[in-house]
């Protein structure tokens, strides 16, 4: 609702070309640092006490947004923001504790098909808004007055079944034989490893879990991770990071960033590209950006069943959309008519939609779900540089053609397409070594 009045709003504020630059990349500097923070930190404290912050003080920066009637003001109301938006990344990290591994798909799918929508009618409603006096302050109160009532609902969440329900998706993650077998099954598939070399996360787990059941029957202040310390959530939030950043994800972050990257070089100079390629006006081409942002809100709730098809072999799922985005992007800025770029479009909308649930679910597989807050913050992250250097490289291709951009998009999605061909295998095999450990000691417990 509020990011395509921003720019309008900044140089209404007088502010020169560069200034508007400066200050518009200083939310995403902000969002690129604090993601994976925020997310870590609602590890620690829970997902109920960090989203409730994180709605309270984007509503405090979007009614300062409101009041803004200087550059001083401006820049000091993205501050919060930028800091503390994270809520959709929080609300996936809650979901991901309260679904089982395999409906997690289907879950995030339908979630960021809901989020679509909201992407989508944001822009209609706030361009509705600036077209009345006063438009911008209106749009920035209305953006506040949401993230209040959503902090509203988020606070009558009884917190005894939040807890509950954490806490019997730990347990039924972590200790249940039938989801270990299921678990360890799909690893052979996936390539995935879960946390047992991650000791530190492994054991704060437990001790919270040993927690809740020492004082299952009452409720005491001292137990809630929001009133600890600041110093021991400090601590606790370094160490989660710590864990991930040493980890050997990187290729499942290096994925991330090369297509990233890729999807958007694609539509950085999409509505130039058609004027100049094809002659299309921009009320068409408008009208093609919607449609390809509306099926990709539809394409949502295909995850669950086109995981389904692939039997919960989310890295093969992975490769194989990763392949059809880079055909798909080579495609569009191949073609020779506006019918070509109409059915990439509709294709890549598609894909794309997937192959992001796909790289998450396989974040969250590999890193364990006990740091789905800390994995999903560091995937923001990743996805923060992208939308850092995007910019940069569409600007240095768009030197030489109109379908510069996308064609280095292609060789960066053919890149991670190199990496995937390469890594799948080394997952495949950590999984059958991690299967076949399991199934030799759990023979010796029945056994014994």
């Amino acid at each position: 609702m509020i990011i395509p009045l921003l720019s309008h709003h900044v140089k209404a504020l007088g502010a020169s070309p560069t200034v508007a630059g400066i200050v518009g990349s200083t939310y995403g500097i902000l969002q690129l640092f604090s993601s994976t923070i925020v997310g870590s930190w609602s590890d620690v404290v829970g997902r109920r006490y960090s989203l409730l912050t994180c709605l309270l003080l984007s509503t405090l920066g979007y009614g300062l947004l409101g009041m803004s009637t200087s550059i001083a003001l401006f820049v000091l109301a993205r501050i919060p923001v930028g800091l503390f938006k994270h809520s959709l990344s929080i609300c996936r990290a809650l979901l991901s504790d309260l679904v089982s591994a395999s409906e997690r798909p289907l879950v995030m799918g339908h979630f960021n098909a809901a989020s679509s929508v909201g992407f989508i009618l944001g822009p209609v409603v706030g361009g509705y808004l600036t077209e009345h006096e006063g438009g911008f302050y209106t749009s920035s109160f209305t953006c506040a007055a949401i993230f209040l009532i959503n902090a509203g609902l988020v606070w009558m969440i009884p917190q005894s079944e939040t807890v509950a329900n954490r806490n019997d998706t730990v347990c039924r993650n972590d200790t249940s034989t039938g989801y270990h077998e299921n678990h360890f099954s799909k690893s052979v598939q996936n390539g995935s490893h879960t946390n047992s070399h991650h000791p530190l996360l492994t054991a704060e787990t437990q001790q919270e879990s040993t927690s809740s059941e020492k004082h299952r029957g009452g409720f005491r202040w001292r137990d809630v991770p929001f009133l600890q310390p600041v110093w021991k959530q400090l601590s606790s939030v370094g160490s989660r990071i710590h864990i991930v950043a040493s980890s050997d994800m990187w290729d499942l972050f290096l994925v991330r960033l090369l297509m990233a990257i890729a999807i958007m070089l694609y539509y950085s100079n999409f509505s130039l590209a058609m004027e100049e390629r094809f002659l299309l006006k921009p009320k068409m081409t408008g009208y093609l950006i919607s449609y390809s942002s509306t099926l990709g809100a539809l394409a949502g709730f295909l995850v669950g069943p086109v995981t389904q098809l692939y039997k919960n072999n989310m890295s093969a799922l992975l490769l194989h959309s990763t392949v059809l985005t880079s055909t798909l992007i080579f495609l569009y800025a191949a073609a020779p008519n506006v019918w070509q770029v109409l059915l990439t479009s509709t294709f890549f909308a598609i894909s794309t939609t997937i192959g992001r649930t796909c790289i998450t679910d396989l974040e969250l597989e590999r890193g364990g779900v006990q740091a789905s807050g800390t994995l999903i913050g560091a995937g923001q992250s990743v996805t923060a540089v992208g939308r850092i250097l995007a910019p940069l490289l569409s600007g240095l291709a768009q030197e030489f053609s109109p379908c510069g951009p996308p064609s280095l998009g292609v060789v960066l999605a053919l890149a991670a397409v190199a990496l995937l061909l390469i890594r799948i295998p080394k997952w495949d095999a950590r999984g059958m070594t991690k299967t076949a450990k399991f199934r030799n000691s759990h023979e010796q417990k029945l056994v014994h």
